[in-house]
């Protein structure tokens, strides 16, 4: 028999955007919050660098929006980036009310003070220094503060090791009239699936960068909430524009550690394998350029030079000062054998950040009634075609407080369907194949970074698109043939946002910020403004 949970709010993502979400609204509904983990496995924990906003009364919120503008490359939406920058301080305010202990200046910092005596970091594509900061571990300092709340409060049950299967509709033949009323979630623990039915229910998911073979992001990062939404019929949008952090350190046993862009906002320079720098050849900006830039033009190097890594120095810095600014990263790298006070260190990109996502409004609702996406699943304009360092952790915080006043609007006058199918697996056995599942996880990887990654062609494009479409034929029969699996979902997940990112690349017809395609190295400013949008078939896997 199928276990029903019934709450007002189901949260689906326990980082930065999904626990504001809860505590916004935990005062006036009940409130399930889950995670296909542990609740702080999310990206949020790994964020090191920082949440900008203007605190400095030398900065201005013109100055943010028009540097937000310039990184996105024409497809920001001003509305949206408005919408944010407007926020950022209440956001900051409300974390530290909350729990959320940030970095004060030091005796040298004196002159970079800001009121509160925060201190403040500067990031490539920023014009002041505007990146508030937890040290070199502000994700963690983040989630820890939210954590504590969420655990506090009694109108909040947290589900860990829960993932979803698949959002339910009550009815699927109309997306004018459909609603989300819950969803179908496995318990990774026990094998079995059990209904959330809910009033409103909340994707806070994250990205998809876990379709690449490197990556910045932790295991879960793939893009299922994205894949989710768009079998519920939810367009998605600028799918194209995959970020690839320009700093990853380069180490067989670390494939995922990020080296922050506030190296660089602090003077690290990045250096060829003999020691010269080469950013200035790309841009005025040199190593403060936005991420596109810098990535674009370490990948060109790495190319050019037949190299498998390239340097990031900042030993020219004071030891004390590197210690005391990156402490998580300066003991990191020494148990790995690298001394950031004395050498530079190999970097190599890496995919970090998906900019695209599902279409929202400002309130965060998306296509289907009573479902809403918060932070990296959702394309809320504010990224364009390649989102400024340290404006994520600020779209989380404000769209989940949008959300949080709409839902609580929202559920006074919802009522809970009474619809629902129980989960049906009558029909399915255990998988004796599993090697299927690894295998084809294996090879999505591989190709989606060889033909889909930080350059691209036409042909490549095709090519992963024929892989693509054979892989999803596999996983369709396997899935409807066998019991399921966190490690199967996560796949299908992938296999369907690999698909939505390679049809979107396929038309875009020029080279836009994260996009560069060989066969149109150009800007085509008769893109300006024009989003890359996919209306989803109405064939989901399904069983």
């Amino acid at each position: 028999m199928t276990v029903t949970h019934d709450f007002d709010v189901l949260v689906i993502g326990s980082g930065a955007a999904g626990l504001s979400l809860a505590l916004h609204v935990a005062d006036h509904a009940s409130v399930a919050v889950l995670s296909k983990n542990k609740l702080s496995s999310g990206s949020t924990s790994w964020a090191q660098g920082g949440i900008a906003a203007v605190l400095d009364d030398r900065d201005t919120k013109e100055s943010h929006i028009e540097d937000t503008l310039n990184a996105g490359g024409g497809l920001c939406e001003y509305d949206a980036v408005k919408f944010v920058v407007d926020q950022g301080k209440e956001a900051i305010n409300w974390l530290i009310e909350n729990g959320a202990d940030f970095t004060k200046e030091s005796r040298e910092d004196k002159q970079k003070a800001v009121e509160g005596d925060y201190h403040l970091t500067k990031e490539g594509g920023h014009s002041f220094r505007r990146v508030i900061h937890s040290a070199d571990a502000t994700g963690k300092e983040v989630q820890i503060s939210l954590e504590k709340k969420v655990k506090a409060h009694p109108n909040i049950t947290l589900f860990e090791n829960h993932m979803a299967v698949d959002l339910i509709s009550n009815d699927r033949r109309n997306i004018k009239t459909q609603k989300c009323v819950g969803a179908y979630i496995l318990d990774t623990k026990n094998g079995k699936v059990e209904v959330f039915r809910a009033k409103s229910t909340v994707i806070a998911t994250g990205g998809a960068s876990r379709a690449y073979l490197y990556t910045s992001n932790p295991d879960g990062s793939t893009g299922d909430g994205i894949a989710m939404a768009w079998r519920m019929g939810c367009r998605v949008a600028n799918m194209e524009f995959n970020q690839f952090h320009p700093t990853c350190l380069y180490h067989p046993e670390t494939r995922t550690f990020l080296l922050t862009e506030a190296l660089r906002g602090e003077g690290a320079y990045l250096r060829l394998p003999n020691g010269d720098r080469f950013m200035d050849r790309f841009d005025k900006r040199a190593e403060l350029a936005p991420r596109d830039i810098v990535a674009h033009a370490i990948d060109h190097e790495m190319k050019r030079l037949g190299v498998e890594c390239l340097y990031l120095d900042i030993s020219h810095k004071n030891d004390e000062f590197i210690m005391e600014h990156f402490p998580t990263i300066y003991k990191r790298c020494l148990k790995l054998g690298f001394d950031l006070t004395k050498e530079p260190i190999p970097i190599v990109p890496a995919a970090h950040y998906t900019c695209g996502g599902v279409m929202t409004d400002l309130k965060a609702r998306t296509d289907v009634k009573n479902l809403y996406a918060i932070g990296e699943v959702a394309h809320t304009g504010l990224h364009g075609a390649n989102r400024m360092a340290s404006n994520s952790l600020l779209e989380c915080l404000v769209f989940a407080n949008a959300a949080g006043k709409d839902i609580v609007k929202l559920i006074k006058k919802e009522k809970f369907s009474t619809t629902i199918k129980p989960w049906d697996e009558s029909r399915v056995a255990d998988s004796d194949e599993e090697v299927v599942v690894s295998h084809n996880w294996n090879e999505l990887r591989h190709f989606m970074w060889d033909y889909v990654g930080i350059v691209r062609s036409t042909r490549r494009l095709q090519r992963a698109a024929r892989r693509i479409e054979m892989l999803a034929g596999e996983i369709r029969e396997y899935y409807g043939a066998f019991r399921i699996t966190s490690d199967l979902l996560e796949l299908r997940n992938l296999v369907t946002v690999s698909d939505l990112i390679v049809h979107s690349a396929l038309q875009r017809t020029e080279s836009r910020g994260l996009h560069h395609t060989l066969d149109f190295p150009d800007r085509d400013p008769d893109m300006d403004g024009r989003n890359t949008v996919l209306k989803p078939p109405r064939k989901p896997f399904s069983r």
